[in-house]
């Protein structure tokens, strides 16, 4: 049995995962991959800290001993950030060595030099942990969905963010409240910006989209809002509406061009998606021939996201077996536009609170049927100092349109404040 070694860059939660996999399922992985597959090195800043899952695992500090080591057959880069992860990337496949890498950010930049310096010299880039953990969905875009011209892909891809919509939903508590909460349990970082802006999403996204449309999709592409102005009452009324408020990551294949978007959106109760609670990821996928599907699981971790990685090691071990090594590259064949944001078609939940006086609710319907817009719905709620609350539903419209009535209702002397406005989607609802 032939032997394959592991030169880690990175120990900590995927690196530790990776290691933990490789020593607690032995026999399976070695005659799945007619290999011996082991860890012998793991790049680190501190020599000194103790690791668990470290037996038989030499640790350094200098990225030329795993870089450079010809008996290292695979780099696993999971450090994170773009340098110097790019660089080590680049140096490992010049040196001949196959790589496996968890890295989102750098992907969703730098992906297309990556893999086509991968491609350039014959060997394999994977990244199925960079986006969902240990949810299959690279492999499932890239390998078995490829028969198909797929339309869209919808996911909920950032756990941090699920977890807070999730709890403010079950338990009607407020952004902050449970955003600390997420926190103290480790489910958000300490600058949680990445997450709750939509940043994360939009990274993964870029990743996604590029895979499912085979056009190249950058982080910059993807217009993102993050869920720092749901407040429990925009819940409220979304349950009113028979719909749960999450965070979605969309990407839409329309033809003229891609659609590329994260934001908080209204979706109906009944879409597959709706019920993803807590900090579990989905990604729900149609394409022409096969139709709808879902893929659901952990969305992070050390042991799903370590999962993945090691699930492209084994793949890496039977491609260079096979002599097979660098045959799936880029794939961004297409050159399909990305489409700008006023032309995105969606419905809209818009929370304002207005003077409760005559004739205002027919002045708020004058100005978004100047802009060729209907309601599908609409809640009115008294409030006190002859004030009222009121939820505007429309009918899909453009993007544009929106901006335009909304620009029209901020010089109006009777609207006192927008609360929010979020999109409704109601993709793959029949």
């Amino acid at each position: 049995m032939r032997k394959i070694q592991i030169g880690l860059l990175g120990f900590g939660t995927v690196g530790s995962g990776v290691a933990a996999i490789l020593m607690n399922n032995p026999y399976d992985i070695d005659t799945r991959s007619h290999s011996n597959i082991s860890v012998k090195k793991a790049l680190v800043r501190n020599l000194l800290k103790e690791r668990p899952y470290s037996d038989g695992i030499s640790f350094t500090d200098k990225p030329d001993e795993i870089l450079n080591d010809p008996e290292i057959d695979i780099v696993v880069e999971v450090m994170g950030g773009i340098e110097p992860a790019r660089s080590y990337i680049l140096s490992a496949l010049q040196h001949g060595k196959n790589v496996v890498t968890a890295n989102k950010d750098l992907l969703a930049i730098h992906g297309e030099e990556l893999l086509n310096t991968a491609n350039q010299y014959g060997r394999d880039l994977f990244f199925e942990a960079s986006v969902a953990g240990g949810i299959p969905i690279i492999a499932a875009i890239r390998q078995s969905l490829t028969a198909n011209s797929i339309s869209s892909v919808i996911g909920i891809i950032n756990g941090t963010t699920n977890y807070i919509l999730s709890a403010m939903t079950e338990q009607g508590r407020d952004f902050a409240d449970v955003l600390q909460e997420a926190q103290e349990l480790g489910y958000a970082e300490s600058d949680p910006t990445a997450d709750v802006e939509g940043l994360d999403a939009a990274r993964k996204l870029a990743i996604l989209s590029s895979l499912a449309f085979n056009t190249r999709v950058k982080f910059n592409d993807v217009f993102v809002e993050g869920i720092t102005k749901i407040s429990p009452a925009d819940i409220q009324y979304a349950s009113e509406l028979d719909c749960v408020i999450k965070l979605l990551a969309i990407a839409k294949n329309q033809g003229d061009g891609i659609e590329i978007r994260v934001h908080p959106a209204l979706l109906p109760k009944k879409h597959p998606l709706a019920t993803v609670s807590g900090v579990y990821n989905a990604v729900y996928v149609v394409g022409d021939a096969v139709g709808e599907t879902m893929f659901y699981g952990k969305g992070a971790g050390s042991l799903p996201t370590g999962s993945a990685v090691v699930s492209d090691i084994i793949q890496i071990v039977r491609n260079m077996e096979g002599k097979a090594s660098g045959l799936i590259g880029c794939g961004c064949y297409r050159n399909s536009p990305i489409k700008a944001a006023d032309s995105f078609v969606t419905g809209y939940y818009i929370r304002l609170k207005v003077k409760d006086e005559p004739r205002v609710f027919a002045t708020l319907a004058l100005f978004f049927a100047e802009a060729g817009i209907s309601f599908n719905s609409i809640i009115q709620k008294p409030r006190p100092e002859n004030n009222a609350e009121i939820v505007l539903v429309t009918h899909p419209c453009k993007e544009g349109q929106l901006r335009q009535a909304l620009d029209s209702l901020g010089s109006y002397s009777k609207l006192d404040k927008i609360y929010n406005v979020i999109r409704l989607e109601t993709n793959g609802m029949h």
